[in-house]
């Protein structure tokens, strides 16, 4: 995890989601990379066919946007100390803001094929919150895996990992994407929900697997009761004091996760720890 992309946006979660990143690079001598995002034009269309609304993609507006999303991620790193990356090595800790202009959503996915890991924050429903569209455009083209950070900033992050096993090819490999930080854990489970399993390898083989990586992972299952698979995940999450949750993306289609709900869809509305997601 040597590049870690971080799109910037003016949001009530910016600074969580900036420790979360710094905490990782910090780990693993990492370079961070911002840039600001912006939403579609399509989000800010009124309903109205005529309408005095001024849209968010103006050139003065976008130009306002990335000045102060440079200005949140560049103050960020600079009261941290974190080097910028022209006066380190190739692959030293270091950050730098290289595009001037702000990006719209999809080029979050596209741009994301570069780096090791995007970093963004936790979905919420106010406008002072991470939206929906870059975590998607970041978990569905980019390729690689994404961490969604909680609403507060975590002090650590890693030492007791839950692995959320479902047996799914999504969950699969999200779990490889996560080995190095696995492989620094102090703890890791291995998280079976009864009745939230695909037809695949079982928790307790999982768990066998990560042991042949030199990980000491213990499997164990539990019954979801009255609970969603996605609320019982959590639950134990909680119970076993975990700092990071790995968790396959939307194994279900987004449709179907949006009608009849699922685990991807209540763990990003309500994590308050540290979620590493692929698709």
């Amino acid at each position: 995890m040597k590049t870690i992309l971080i799109p910037t946006e003016d949001h009530e979660w910016m600074p969580a989601v900036l420790a979360t990143a710094r905490l990782i690079a910090s780990r693993f001598d990492s370079y961070m990379e911002g840039f600001a995002v912006h939403p579609v034009a399509a989000e800010f269309i009124a309903v109205e066919p005529v309408s005095s609304l001024t849209m968010a993609s103006s050139d003065d507006s976008d130009a306002e946007i990335a000045a102060q999303a440079r200005s949140i991620f560049e103050a960020f790193m600079q009261a941290h100390q974190v080097p910028r990356a022209a006066q380190q090595g190739i692959t030293a800790y270091s950050f730098d803001w290289i595009r001037t202009a702000a990006e719209d959503d999809a080029f979050v996915g596209s741009y994301g094929r570069l780096f090791d890991l995007t970093v963004l924050g936790r979905p919420g429903r106010s406008p002072q919150h991470p939206r929906m569209a870059p975590l998607e455009a970041a978990l569905f083209e980019s390729g690689h895996p994404v961490l969604i950070a909680p609403p507060a900033a975590p002090r650590v992050m890693g030492q007791n990992v839950l692995v959320a096993w479902n047996g799914s090819t999504e969950q699969a490999r999200t779990t490889t994407f996560a080995l190095p930080l696995l492989r620094e854990a102090n703890e890791v489970t291995v998280l079976t929900v009864e009745g939230g399993m695909t037809p695949g390898p079982t928790g307790e083989e999982a768990a066998h697997s990560l042991r042949r990586h030199g990980i000491e992972a213990a499997a164990i299952t539990v019954a979801p009761g009255t609970r969603t698979t996605g609320e019982a995940i959590l639950d134990h999450a909680r119970l076993l004091g975990c700092d990071l949750l790995v968790k396959g993306a939307y194994t279900q289609s987004r449709l179907r996760q949006i009608i009849f709900g699922g685990a991807t869809r209540h763990i990003l509305a309500n994590t308050e720890l540290p979620v590493l997601m692929a698709h």
